[in-house]
């Protein structure tokens, strides 16, 4: 079974959010399944040829309505996984950016899904390698199982491979690209009834579900949350016509990456085995280098996260100060995003100076270090897909609070205080500051009356299986499932 995964973004050679981190690692996990999953993006200025020893592989022509283009592929081999980049001028090539605006960005991507069709033309040539399906991920590469649809019409080399398409985040859906599309003379998206009747041919999310032949997202919580409005953002009714072709299947993480036994960035390293001894040091030095005051009992709290409504800053602003007002805790932020929350949550470090730090940006060892020291990692997010900061919480021994949503819902076991052999965090449904409060309270109560339940607690989310072979083991059928639709 060969895959060809097409994505915008590719860990570790670009990445802007969780789509990154997906294709960056659920590939290597599909090899060890005996498939040959490759991976193919776009080439950023930005991305170093020669950290990454990436070499030139061969030229091709794509001829379009507004021109022919000169297409070159460039190739490396990162943690044994194939992966494919994309140069063309003036897409790909000189854009620091993985996503700039809208007016570059729809065209930049409409290209880049024909690319990777023709890409995969000429790899059949060039290489000896041609997929059994194409796996799309957003809508940035929406276009594509809609191009393959066409190519079927025409009876080649096309038809019997499969198409997915994983839904990242429902919210961005590529959408008012139809003048794009007019102009690129990309036609045929109307022929599909349920597109034309919803007025939906200009989205390329909604064309992506329209034409592929199975849609998963990143955790069946979140597959069932977005066939209704709140968070179906207007294609939930398209996408119920999808049900039984719909899968939702958790995300995973590289437990080889996300390894407080081996992370370089921790003062102290430690095991499921043996945190109760070598993880206070690392408290300790977190503390330390946020010029807080350095005491075991003070139970510190932490946020790894991107500052957008989404993540749930809008309620996390007030039911922090007034937890910081009156209960004896510790607060350490690492994030940037909108300005307004950057301000307020910058100012919210300095009110409560003494107990409280917020760093405004984002460093990869700073991060693993709250990881790493908190007790409690907060993520009291609106939706959330699937989220990847609760899991490497749990991995380095911190206990995510989270609202109940999505992969988030599907990750975090609640604590049962009738139970103290069961839960692996603490977790609310409101949407609202009071239930962040309170269940805050809660989880510092817990800290401090039930010790030996706390780090049982610690142990059990240490030791969940959070890697991608379940994950991998899923998608391989569908896999299966895609291709045999098409078999001749």
């Amino acid at each position: 079974m060969r895959v060809l995964f097409t994505s915008a973004e590719v860990d570790p050679f670009a990445k802007v959010g969780g789509l990154a981190d997906v294709v960056g690692s659920l590939p290597r996990a599909l090899r060890t399944e005996g498939i040959d999953a490759r991976v193919i993006m776009p080439f950023y200025r930005t991305i170093d040829p020669g950290r990454f020893n990436i070499m030139h592989v061969f030229r091709f022509q794509l001829a379009r309505p507004t021109g022919t283009t000169d297409v070159d592929v460039y190739t490396t081999t990162h943690n044994g996984v194939p992966i494919y980049f994309i140069k063309a001028w003036p897409f790909f090539g000189e854009e620091s950016k993985v996503y700039s605006h809208f007016d570059w960005d729809m065209p930049r991507f409409i290209f880049f899904s024909q690319a990777c069709v023709a890409a995969a033309d000429a790899m059949r040539h060039e290489i000896d390698w041609f997929p059994d399906v194409v796996h799309t991920h957003d809508w940035h590469t929406g276009l594509i199982p809609f191009l393959i649809s066409h190519r079927r019409r025409a009876g080649d080399h096309w038809l019997p491979v499969g198409t997915m398409v994983t839904i990242h985040n429902m919210a961005y859906q590529g959408d008012h690209a139809g003048g794009w599309l007019f102009e690129l003379n990309i036609p045929g998206r109307e022929e599909h009834p349920e597109l034309s009747a919803r007025g939906l041919t200009d989205n390329l999310l909604a064309i992506a579900l329209a034409y592929s032949d199975i849609i998963t997202t990143v955790s069946p919580r979140y597959a069932v949350e977005i066939q209704y409005p709140y968070m179906g953002f207007g294609l939930d009714g398209l996408l119920r016509t999808r049900m039984s072709d719909l899968r939702g299947i958790l995300n995973g993480i590289d437990m080889e990456e996300w390894n407080p036994e081996t992370d370089p960035n921790l003062v102290s390293n430690f095991n499921a085995d043996n945190f109760r001894e070598k993880r206070a040091p690392n408290k300790r030095q977190l503390q330390i280098d946020c010029g807080l005051e350095t005491r075991p009992d003070i139970p510190v709290i932490g946020m790894v996260t991107r500052l957008v409504w989404q993540k749930g800053i809008d309620m996390a602003i007030p039911a922090l100060r007034w937890l910081l007002s009156s209960v004896n805790c510790q607060f350490i932020l690492l994030g940037s995003g909108e300005p307004e929350y950057e301000t307020q949550l910058s100012r919210l470090g300095s009110d409560f100076g003494w107990k409280a730090r917020t760093f405004i940006g984002y460093n990869a060892a700073v991060a693993q270090r709250i990881y790493g020291g908190c007790d409690l990692f907060l993520m009291p997010s609106h939706y959330e897909p699937c989220g990847v900061g609760q899991m490497i919480a749990m991995r380095f021994g911190a206990l995510p609070v989270v609202r109940e949503t999505g992969g988030l819902a599907d990750t975090v076991v609640n604590y049962d205080d009738g139970d103290a052999e069961r839960g692996t965090g603490f977790s609310f449904q409101w949407e609202e500051p009071e239930a962040i409060l309170n269940t805050l309270r809660w989880a510092i109560t817990t800290f401090h009356d039930r010790p030996d339940a706390w780090q049982r607690m610690q142990e059990r989310a240490m030791r969940t299986d959070l890697s991608w072979n379940k994950s991998a083991r899923e998608y391989k059928v569908l896999y299966e499932e895609a291709a045999a639709r098409h078999r001749l």
